[in-house]
């Protein structure tokens, strides 16, 4: 039977549109179907390649989807995210560049609690995707900060889920408002980096759904991707890629998802697995994928009707994609204004930690910069989240931009250390194969005597030392001196220039130009201020001297908790903080390796003994003190909260708004974040969880703005196990509105009269329940 179709197929020659889509299905054969679900291959962007003609290359890209050129089915071009289009700057046989924008990260796009801004931002970015020939960003990464050590959280948004799902649907919606896609991903509960091919993650499912899947389910209802990327690791003992209760069960049936799924970079071997899970793509595609599903099709483990519903959906997916429609890409986007664009944002996702005055700087000429960062500025993390930009604004010209001027003397001890030390480092790198995941590493602070300090001292007005930190793809950070913690030279550094400085009465700052939490209570004590950049992008360097010059004044406010220790963290004891096994693991399960005869805890499996209790949701609930509590921030200004009002509507729908008043002396920005505390319901909770938030204008000192945030009941809802449903609990509630989480300025009140209930389907359980930990 099968024969005759594949036979009758060729006589068709329907040609593809968005109206034909079952007759295109119809004609094509066995193969094309199998073809359709698998990528070009790797290599499939580089020129000469079986699925890439010169009309059509867009070199750098990570991948393609392949043609069916008789039924006018073409190539369609993906290619990585998420701080800005990754893709080759330069190509053969031609002068031109091809340089993309280096966004803000997305923790300092979460860190602006700007919902608005976040998607003028990224419709930016979605117009160099369109403009430079893709047809799908490979972001946003959205994967939960659990710790505060993995590799690639610059990427992602935050600790807590509604803040990383909304922070996520307004990405999506900025790219797609120009007509191309998004893959969010990863999907799902890939925490870690060390071992992320076969690492297992076990959780029971209430963290599960209401902390790592969440974010996941606000934006796939909030922004409508085009796809979806379905993660390398393992979830409660499946891959995550051939899990159908994940991809179809939840992903479809419960949240409505209509797009298409793609497999993260790979070539697992349960291809057949795969695409019965609903995998629609394998990425980036290999042959014996391709003969994996004609045999799967063949001896009936993948059913006619499953292969069919898979390249229906890759069908409906191209006919939406630029390159299907014709679209003459310029290569010619506004590099310009989306530069301006940038460097006029950044400032608000920037974090004031500390100020005792100094900021903004006030009577100061000259500028004593220290730190190899304050030259040598880090834009963004490595791997595949790195972007080919043409330039990186460092601090020091930050400065001088402002009408500064940054002493000569120490910028040029500086710049000659980080151009030798650079060569050092690349010479002493290994190719092992890593490269496009490790990129450069940071060079590392060089030794500053007293004596050169107090020879500088004279002729400065302040001190300011940046710290730098980085990580990415392919790795995990690790709990050690020059990591998590400060390095003793970097802490020798930071006292002797605040002894030398404040004893001639002059100030100290330090900028943090890192890419996730650090240790900061042992000595954030020392400078007159801490401004955390973060690694903010190509015009980062512009942002963080317009900050301290005060000619933008810090609205972000911390998307995570910083806490006071890393053991602090009930998360720490179960993630390889100190492993030293490198990426060896990983490359080999990339190429369709095995798993280890014995595994080895946080190594081959996780165990998410913490369950809920993961950032503000522990600290807070437990009473437990910390360095700087999630939602923080300052400003130049000060802000008072009047007039709460929390109203419940006859849904249930909750809408609650207080009045911001800017009680300062300069205009400033305010996010307010609203926790609710809610009765128990015969569940354990949380002292309180965000459940909305909103940011006010930029108001004038003495103005004032209303904010409105509406909560539905649904968000209310707390996971109960024991019968499967979300519940919202009737009784007594109490909405906080706070400037942090451990900053309530003012409180409201709301009664649920009676409990609702959504009721979801029993899957993803681990195989023995996860034995998690009490909170008090």
């Amino acid at each position: 039977m099968t024969a005759v179709i594949s036979t009758a197929a060729l006589f068709a020659q329907p040609k593809l549109r968005s109206d034909n889509i079952d007759e295109v299905l119809k004609a094509l054969t066995l193969e094309e179907k199998a073809t359709l679900l698998v990528g070009g291959g790797w290599g499939s962007m580089t020129a000469g390649s079986m699925t890439a003609s010169s009309e059509t290359l867009v070199s750098g890209a990570a991948g393609t989807t392949r043609p069916v050129e008789r039924l006018g089915i073409p190539v369609t071009v993906v290619a990585d995210g998420p701080a800005g289009l990754r893709i080759n700057p330069t190509r053969p046989g031609t002068d031109a560049t091809f340089y993309c924008t280096g966004f803000p990260v997305g923790t300092v796009l979460a860190s602006t609690w700007n919902m608005p801004l976040v998607e003028q931002l990224t419709a930016a970015m979605g117009n160099e995707v369109k403009e430079y020939g893709v047809d799908v960003l490979l972001a946003p990464g959205q994967n939960l900060h659990r710790n505060p050590l993995c590799g690639r959280n610059f990427e992602y948004f935050s600790e807590d889920p509604l803040l990383a799902g909304k922070t996520s649907a307004a990405y999506i919606r900025g790219v797609q408002s120009n007509g191309v896609g998004v893959s969010a991903k990863h999907f799902a509960a890939n925490s870690q980096e060390v071992n992320r091919q076969q690492n297992d993650s076990r959780i029971n499912p209430r963290a599960l759904r209401e902390l790592y899947l969440k974010g996941f389910e606000i934006a796939v209802k909030e922004s409508d991707p085009w796809t979806i990327m379905s993660s390398y690791n393992r979830l409660n003992g499946q891959f995550t890629q051939q899990s159908r209760d994940l991809l179809t069960t939840i992903l479809r049936d419960e949240w409505g998802f209509k797009g298409i799924v793609m497999t993260d970079w790979g070539n697992k071997e349960g291809t057949v697995a795969a695409v019965n899970a609903g995998n629609d793509l394998m990425e980036p595609g290999m042959e014996n994928e391709i003969a994996r599903i004609v045999a799967g099709v063949k001896d009936g483990s993948i059913s006619q009707e499953q292969l069919d519903t898979n390249v229906r959906r890759i069908l409906e997916y191209i006919v939406r994609t630029p390159r299907f429609q014709g679209y003459k890409y310029s290569n010619k986007p506004d590099l310009k204004a989306h530069a301006k664009l940038v460097h006029e944002a950044t400032a608000e996702g920037l974090v004031l930690l500390e100020n005792n005055g100094v900021l903004p700087l006030k009577d100061v000429k000259k500028v004593a910069l220290y730190g190899t960062g304050s030259y040598d500025f880090i834009a963004g993390g490595t791997g595949s989240g790195n972007v080919n930009k043409a330039y990186v604004r460092n601090v020091a010209e930050g400065f001088k931009a402002n009408g500064f001027e940054v002493d000569a003397d120490i910028q040029t001890w500086y710049e000659q250390y980080i151009a030798f030390t650079k060569t050092q480092l690349r010479n002493n790198t290994a190719d092992n194969g890593m490269g496009i995941l490790l990129g450069d590493p940071v060079v590392p602070e060089m030794e500053i005597s007293r004596s050169f300090i107090e020879k500088k001292l004279p002729v400065t007005d302040i001190a300011v030392l940046t710290i730098s930190r980085n990580a990415g793809e392919g790795d995990d950070r690790k709990a050690a001196d020059g990591d998590w913690t400060l390095t003793g030279m970097e802490r020798q550094l930071m006292q002797e220039l605040a002894d030398v400085y404040h004893a001639a009465g002059k100030k100290l700052v330090v900028v943090l130009n890192i890419g996730g939490v650090i240790e900061t209570a042992s000595w954030k004590h020392i400078p007159d201020a801490v401004l955390l950049a973060w690694t903010p992008g190509q015009e980062g360097g512009l942002a963080v001297a317009d900050v301290l010059c005060g000619a933008a004044n810090p609205s972000g406010k911390l998307p995570m908790t910083f806490p006071v220790s890393y053991f602090d963290i009930p998360s720490s004891f179960n993630f390889p903080h100190n492993y030293k096994g490198g990426n060896s693991i990983d490359i080999a399960a990339l190429l369709g390796g095995s798993t280890r005869r014995n595994p080895v805890k946080d190594v081959d499996y996780t165990d998410y003994t913490e369950g809920i209790w993961v950032g503000y949701r522990y600290f807070a609930t437990a009473g437990k003190p910390v360095s700087y509590p999630f939602g923080y921030g300052l400003s130049y200004t000060t802000f008072a909260y009047s007039k709460p009002v929390v109203k419940v509507e006859k849904d249930g729908t909750v809408k609650a708004s207080v009045t911001v008043t800017n009680t300062g002396k300069v205009a400033g920005k305010e996010s307010v974040q609203l926790y609710v505390t809610a009765p128990d319901g015969g569940l354990v909770k949380p002292v309180f969880e965000l459940k909305g938030f909103a940011k006010t204008k930029n108001l004038a000192p003495g103005a004032s703005e209303t904010l409105t945030v509406t909560i539905d009941p649904y968000t209310l809802a707390s996971f109960n196990e024991a019968s499967s449903c979300w519940e919202m609990a009737a009784g007594n509630y109490t909405v906080n509105f706070g400037a942090s989480s451990a900053d309530i300025r003012a409180t409201g009140a709301f009664k649920q009269a009676k409990p609702q209930s959504w009721p979801v389907n029993r899957v993803l359980l681990p195989t023995e329940p996860v034995k998690e930990i009490t909170v008090k």
